[in-house]
């Protein structure tokens, strides 16, 4: 585990507990997720941070994925009363940090942008994937 801190603001690459899991998606607007989900999801994450201020959780991210030949950023979220103060840039250079330092160069590493988000991901090299390609999904309900 690797612990950073730069002005108030601590990185914690380590595993997010369930609970703060819970409570960050449901705060940043991402849907509600159920402890089987998380206890099965979260042990899989190949990488995962938080980011604390003063102690309190403001941000979280993760990498999920085989960690060979396909790779998704999930999870990208910072509480709304921190939004725009570059919280999300700290969560994608880390994540960006572990990509390019822990995964095969051939990894295929993608992320789906919710609203305005595209514009974070594109600063660190992300790109639609349109006309080649078009992401889909389907949920288990």
């Amino acid at each position: 585990m690797k612990n950073r801190e730069m002005s108030g603001i601590k990185v914690l690459e380590e595993e997010i507990p369930i609970e703060v899991y819970q409570k960050m998606r449901v705060k940043c607007g991402l849907s509600a997720k159920t402890d089987e989900a998380c206890k099965i999801g979260l042990g899989h994450s190949l990488f995962s941070l938080l980011v604390k201020q003063e102690d309190k959780v403001i941000g979280m991210g993760r990498v999920i994925g085989d960690g060979g030949c396909f790779c998704q950023v999930v999870d990208i979220c910072v509480v709304p009363e921190k939004q725009g103060q570059g919280i999300g840039k700290i969560i994608m250079s880390s994540i960006i940090n572990f990509i390019k330092t822990k995964l095969p160069k051939s990894c295929y590493t993608s992320l789906i942008a919710d609203g305005d988000a595209s514009f974070l991901y594109e600063k660190f090299g992300f790109k639609d994937t349109l006309p080649e390609s078009r992401g889909m999904y389907m949920k288990s309900d």
